[in-house]
């Protein structure tokens, strides 16, 4: 898969000419089924006019430029984990543009005259809610009014589940109750992490459970605090484990807020600081709590750690 940068003007004088595709557009943060639906309708699209398929994303999040935001924005789905579920998904080309104030500043036909001819879409499939142009004005409508027939477009319905509209917001909120099952159902996958294995305090070893402290990418989406059955990739092997996540209230200040990420890998000894892992998460087995002193502490782990080996043993 070709992963092409854009910048407003863009610049793509080292191809002679570009081929053409047919292009999903929008943020795709999450990736869920709703998202899917889109990317797959834009490839039925392209093999109907055997061209191959390209998604167009943004990045970063549009509510740092438009909003004035000086916060952290926290992604479902960091860019490089985007654009991995892309290939997955069988896209061949993905254009990243980078979301900034002249960027933001242009126009619907301006933006269709730089980002759709001027990349040769020969069809462009996105979500019913989909915006562009300056201040979201330009809609699906817009876009199909403004083709002079040089292009196509499909405008895929919101996709819903027995509740409601299956969308990222709604993801969010999921993760900030650690419904992990329910948020899974809506990804299509369990929801996953990167970060590298650090050093921690190393409490676990002295109790008899080895964890790995593992520091998360910055921008990254981090559920509720509670322990949680979870999954954990390191050197390309996947690993059952249990992982707390939260400010250990046992042993810790309770006006310390740094928040820690402990996964106790089920089976597993080796040293692994300084790796790259995936935390995959599948259910929360509780809340965080604090305990009368280590004892009480023990015991409730093994508790957990039960609890995990049956939950995946199910499972599997």
């Amino acid at each position: 898969m070709e992963v092409i940068h854009l910048k407003y003007p863009h610049q793509l004088q080292q191809r002679e000419s570009i081929q053409p595709y047919s292009l999903a557009i929008g943020f795709f943060d999450g990736v869920h089924i709703g998202h899917q639906a889109v990317i797959e309708a834009a490839k039925q699209e392209g093999d109907k006019r055997q061209i191959p398929t390209a998604v167009m994303t943004f990045d970063p999040h549009p509510s740092l430029v438009l909003g004035g935001r000086n916060e952290k924005v926290f992604y479902i789905t960091l860019l490089q984990q985007k654009l991995q579920l892309f290939e997955e998904l069988g896209v061949d080309t993905v254009f990243v543009v980078h979301f900034t104030s002249d960027f933001a500043k242009l126009s619907p036909a301006a933006f269709i005259d730089t980002f759709i001819r001027g990349l040769n879409i020969q069809h462009v499939t996105a979500g019913f809610d989909f915006s562009f142009g300056a201040f979201g004005k330009g809609t699906l409508e817009d876009m199909r009014a403004l083709s002079n027939g040089e292009y196509g477009v499909t405008v895929v319905d919101k996709k819903t589940d027995s509740l409601e509209k299956i969308s990222s917001t709604r993801i969010r909120k999921l993760l900030q109750e650690g419904d992990m099952e329910a948020a899974r159902t809506l990804l299509g996958r369990p929801f996953e992490i990167k970060g590298i294995v650090v050093h921690g305090d190393k409490r676990g070893r002295t109790m008899g459970f080895l964890t790995a402290n593992v520091q998360a990418l910055e921008g990254t989406y981090i559920p509720a605090s509670g322990v949680y059955a979870v999954r954990l990739l390191v050197q390309n092997n996947w690993y059952d484990g249990v992982c707390n996540v939260g400010y250990k209230p046992t042993f810790k200040d309770p006006n310390d807020k740094q928040l820690s990420i402990e996964v106790h890998i089920l089976n597993f000894e080796k040293n692994i600081y300084g790796e790259e892992v995936h935390v995959a998460w599948y259910k929360r087995i509780r809340s965080e709590r604090k305990f009368d002193g280590i004892e009480a502490l023990k015991m409730q782990i093994e508790k957990d750690k039960q609890e995990a080996i049956q939950f995946f043993h199910v499972m599997k």
